[in-house]
């Protein structure tokens, strides 16, 4: 079993990547997002089916194991766990699990409502366990999905916003949203 890839990018195509490796080049499917000619080191999850043997590639151990976690929940194959992962950040996803935010969850392609729901029901006991750490997770503030709430009837997408709230919320425990949303404002005018 392949653990771990350490090689040269020689290719990059829709959802993996070649590794050349020792001269042999290696498919991996992998949500990184790396660059020909790259120099990387990725941890190896081995997948056998019936009919394949496919390798998936992560930059941390974390995303692995969040990989794993998701594969596990009914109705989530690799392929919807590699594109959740995708779309939305190993740290931002557990965040959204830990907090039961399927809203963040659904922004993903291919992720609708009912796998969102299943995959926080399924999951959520399990983060914050030995295989994750989420800074935050367990402090599940009220102000979190309403500052979401209010920057997207602003017209701001999720998955633009979710971090800095995330970060706002985090830094600034005592406010509330109508102190939150300036601060929000002023962060992604100064991001532009």
């Amino acid at each position: 079993m392949i653990g771990k890839l350490q090689g040269n990018v020689d290719y990059v195509g829709d959802g993996f990547i070649i590794l050349m490796t020792g001269g042999v080049g290696y498919k991996v499917f992998t949500p990184e997002y790396l660059t020909p000619n790259s120099n990387v080191s990725l941890w190896i999850e081995t997948v056998v089916r019936e009919d394949s043997i496919r390798l998936f590639g992560f930059s941390s151990i974390a995303a692995q194991n969040l990989f794993n976690q998701l594969t596990a929940v009914s109705g989530v194959g690799p392929k919807l766990a590699l594109a959740i992962m995708g779309a939305i950040k190993t740290d931002t996803l557990m965040t959204a699990i830990a907090t039961g935010d399927a809203k963040t969850i659904t922004a993903a392609p291919g992720v609708g409502k009912k796998v969102a729901e299943k995959i926080i029901v399924e999951l959520k006991s399990k983060i914050g366990g030995a295989s994750f750490s989420v800074p935050g997770a367990s402090d599940t503030s009220g102000a979190l999905p309403d500052l979401l709430a209010a920057l997207e009837s602003l017209g701001y997408r999720r998955l633009d916003i979710v971090d800095m709230a995330q970060k706002l919320v985090s830094e600034n425990p005592d406010a509330d949203v109508s102190k939150l949303v300036p601060m929000a404002l002023k962060q992604i005018s100064g991001n532009k």
